[in-house]
């Protein structure tokens, strides 16, 4: 079964075609990154403008690419939560369009359950159930993958994710967006132990997250530096910071694969690219004998292809939907239990 994936949710307009939620056939991304570094950050409006224009391009290219038309297609599957609602708009729209148009089934995609798919295309043995860590921009969250579709979360970010704190402490150091690339580097030049950094302890769920505070607390840190006119390592800063985030996501994932009897830990996300959490929890499975999955550099960020694979996965589980379908900025794993 070969399903056209359709990713819309930030700033990254994309469009793949995945042979039975495993085999890459095409997979198309249309970047903004460079068009949005100018303002520090994603601008919303713009992301959804070009998401317009590129949308039907991208599509094409993806069709174009697996030596298919849209005839030999099985289903559509999209990103319709969560993200940013116009964004997510453009490309539910569109897609919802394709289905009516070619009478092929649509199918909802959540955002997070696409990029716990993304290590299916590179790890055929990956296989239910197992424990997932999901590390972007707006979501940290331990989960176990109990089936294809259906979710169990052992911790999530009560505030900030990962990929936000990395994000923003990067715009205070003045690195270019997108932030968390230029933090990897730096990270890599600097020395973690020069700065101790604030770990925050978390009241209830032991397994769940907070990055507002380290946030906070780097920013200030900068702000308090620059009007006093001293000067701050930021290599150094950057590999503490890094150094932190890596050891709390490793910590909590390692306990809690330990308490629920899991030896399988799949990493994914579009921090599942950063370094230091990549090499932090490869020791850790090392170490305690279990297996760790992760995607490759370019299906870490938002793609096209993950969304496809996690579609050919819904629709042999009957989650289809209907031209009601609609976009939402936020909402739970839909296969959550």
């Amino acid at each position: 079964m070969r399903i056209l994936g359709i990713e819309s949710s930030c700033d990254e307009t994309a469009a793949a075609i995945v042979e039975d939620g495993r085999t890459v056939l095409s997979n198309v991304i249309a970047s903004q990154a460079d068009e949005h570094k100018q303002y520090g950050g994603v601008v919303p409006e713009l992301a959804s403008r070009r998401h317009c224009e590129n949308i039907l391009p991208v599509v094409r290219q993806a069709l174009a690419d697996a030596n298919m038309t849209l005839d030999e297609v099985d289903g559509i599957a999209v990103t319709y939560a969560p993200g940013l609602i116009g964004a997510l708009l453009v490309g539910v729209s569109f897609a919802k369009g394709l289905a009516m148009m070619s009478g092929k089934p649509l199918i909802p995609v959540h955002h997070t359950e696409g990029h716990a798919a993304a290590n299916y295309l590179v790890h055929p043995d990956l296989e239910p159930p197992y424990l997932g860590i999901i590390v972007s921009g707006g979501h940290t969250r331990i989960a176990e993958i109990l089936d294809y579709t259906t979710f169990r979360t052992v911790g999530k970010t009560r505030d900030d994710a990962a990929g936000e704190c990395f994000d923003k402490c990067a715009r205070a150091m003045g690195f270019p967006y997108p932030g968390g690339v230029h933090v990897d580097k730096a990270a890599q030049r600097g020395d973690a132990k020069a700065f101790r950094l604030p770990k925050t302890k978390m009241d209830g769920n032991p397994y769940d997250f907070s990055f507002s505070g380290l946030k906070t607390y780097i920013v200030n840190l900068l702000h308090h530096t620059e009007q006093v006119g001293e000067h701050l390592n930021c290599d150094d800063l950057a590999a503490a910071l890094q150094h932190d985030i890596a050891e709390t996501i490793t910590e909590k994932t390692i306990a809690a694969a330990k308490e629920l009897g899991y030896t399988s830990i799949a990493l994914s996300g579009g921090v599942s690219a950063n370094s230091g959490v990549r090499n932090a929890l490869e020791r850790a499975c090392q170490q305690n004998g279990f297996t760790l999955y992760m995607p490759p550099l370019a299906l870490c960020g938002d793609n096209a292809a993950m969304i496809a694979a996690q579609g050919y996965y819904n629709y042999l589980a009957g989650i289809t939907a209907d031209e009601s379908l609609n976009a939402m900025a936020s909402k739970e794993l839909r296969g959550e239990v």
